[in-house]
């Protein structure tokens, strides 16, 4: 898959996709890419596996496609810029067609990719990327959660069971 092909999700408003950030009235659009493993798969800032990683930059604002865009990716996620190590560079330069790309091999952890564009205002976009880890928010929320809710109906079921009320109500019914 050529990198360049790529857009952002379609049918998904903007202003609720989690690949967009927005700084202002501008907004970019990240898509990941590992077509050595799923050719069409997309993904934003978990990444799967680790090995050659496409990222593709939308410039959805149409000023930022004027202005010099540059992208840089540093291993960690803390924000002491000037220790981190620079995994890739790509100098800031023009996108007229509004989309940066770039290919990067990528190991287990944590990555920032930190977007800037030139001109009047500069501007800033980062993006937390995981790679080969294991989302723990995303885990309690898929696993955790839905326990609590099985284990609270149980809970109430037999709080039920156990009520006059209902114990009332059956005798009732079967005299």
């Amino acid at each position: 898959m050529y990198p360049g092909a790529a857009a952002a999700h379609e049918g998904v408003d903007l202003e609720v996709d989690p690949c967009v950030r927005w700084v202002g009235e501008s907004a970019i659009h990240l898509s990941s890419y590992q077509p050595q493993y799923e050719l069409r798969s997309q993904y934003c800032t978990d990444i799967p596996k680790t090995g050659k990683t496409f990222l593709v930059v939308d410039l959805v604002d149409p000023a930022l496609r004027t202005v010099p865009v540059g992208m840089r990716i540093v291993k960690g996620s803390g924000s002491n810029e000037a220790e981190a190590q620079t995994v890739a560079d790509w100098r800031p330069s023009h996108h007229p067609t509004g989309v940066v790309s770039g290919e990067t091999n990528l190991d287990e952890g944590l990555y920032r990719v930190i977007i800037t564009a030139e001109g009047q205002k500069p501007l800033r976009y980062q993006y937390l990327l995981r790679v080969q880890m294991i989302d723990y928010q995303k885990l309690v929320s898929s696993v955790v959660v839905p326990l609590l809710g099985v284990l609270l109906m149980v809970w109430l079921g037999y709080k039920l069971l156990r009520s006059k009320w209902l114990r009332n109500r059956w005798a009732v019914l079967r005299s």
